[in-house]
């Protein structure tokens, strides 16, 4: 029996009335596609989908589970989900990742490919909410993971509740119950699962933290704690997103020419830094900047700093980030513009 599985028999499986309760956001949506890999958590999850949706007028709810062909069991594992569902009610399909597997940053790459797979099937199915089983856990673990990647604010949050990737609504109805919880669910249900071996892959950074995250909760600093903290910077994050809109629509200033923006950074440099930081990454964002090269926050922050500590010289600046040009002039107008398409290969020399 493994660590998760000892700890989930001191804890409660989900019942039928606190599911509900998870459940609430969904009840007015027409469909539902849940992804089932197979494990505990999405074997726990589709169980209690398939009960809740039985109830008159809740959405109609079908399945998938992603078979990424990187281990000799997946397409049996992947054929025992779609048993699973047979025996519950719920339509199910197999999607596969078809093609050469990447070398590196495997998982990252195998998790953007299921997304797409994921998210064509609930198009397919006529715009169905893609439900996951993302847990207490999970959460936790990733606002460690982009703790250690530097993230912002934002970053910080943790998860959402319900989020748009790939054109597609995904929703998490599990944030807030435990991994160990799910394991008693399906055991209580008798309900088989799997276990992936790449959670406890030490070759993976979730796996490393998932290993680290007993010597944390030792300190107090354990899943439920981290999961308010990310709850807590949503709540600063939402604040914060709405004060940016209300100032950018004050300083964004009139722009004729070639497609580009002008702010009155004088008016902006009145705002915290926080909300200066973020109307400026707002600003890149409506020019494209963000779709073709996320800004790093780290090359953000030392940008606005040059403008600021220029704007306070009264000195004009330029400086370039994330393929769009920043132009401070001496009035206290900032310019952004996309650069030119740099010119590749052999000219001939001028004559």
């Amino acid at each position: 029996m493994s660590a998760a599985e000892q700890a989930s028999r001191d804890h409660p499986p989900v019942g039928a009335r606190e599911a509900a309760d998870l459940f609430s956001d969904l009840a007015a949506e027409r469909s539902l596609l849940v992804a089932v890999s197979g494990g505990p958590d999405s074997v726990a999850l589709l169980a209690l989908l398939a009960d809740w949706s039985r109830e008159p007028g809740r959405p109609i709810l079908a399945a998938a589970t992603v078979d990424h062909g990187l281990r000799a069991d997946s397409a049996a594992e992947a054929q025992g989900v779609a048993a699973l569902c047979a025996r519950l009610g719920v339509a199910h399909r197999i999607l596969r990742w078809e093609g050469d597997k990447p070398r590196s940053r495997l998982q990252e790459r195998a998790r953007a490919a299921r997304y797409a797979l994921l998210a064509a099937e609930a198009q397919n199915a006529g715009g169905a909410i893609l439900v996951t089983a993302h847990t207490l856990d999970d959460q936790a673990e990733t606002l460690l993971m982009r703790m250690a990647r530097g993230s912002g604010p934002s970053g910080l949050a943790g998860m959402r509740g319900r989020v748009v990737r790939d054109g597609t609504v995904l929703a998490r109805p599990l944030l807030g119950v435990s991994k160990a919880r799910l394991i008693a669910t399906a055991h209580a249900r008798g309900l088989a699962f799997v276990e992936d071996p790449s959670n406890g892959d030490p070759r993976f950074a979730r796996a490393r933290w998932r290993a680290v995250m007993p010597l944390l909760a030792a300190e107090g600093l354990d899943a439920e704690r981290l999961s308010l903290l990310a709850g807590r910077l949503a709540r600063l994050d939402e604040a914060a997103a709405a004060r940016c809109e209300a100032v950018l629509t004050v300083v964004l200033l009139p722009a004729t020419g070639a497609p580009h923006l002008r702010l009155d950074f004088s008016a902006l440099r009145q705002e915290p830094d926080e909300i200066v930081l973020r109307v400026v990454a707002a600003a890149l964002e409506r020019l494209g900047a963000e779709a073709e090269s996320p800004v790093r926050l780290e090359r953000l922050e030392a940008c606005v700093a040059a403008l600021c500590e220029a704007a306070g010289a009264g000195r004009p600046v330029t400086r370039t980030l994330a393929g769009t040009v920043l132009v401070l002039a001496g009035d206290g107008h900032l310019s952004l513009r996309r650069e030119r398409p740099r010119r590749r290969g052999i000219h001939p020399a001028a004559t």
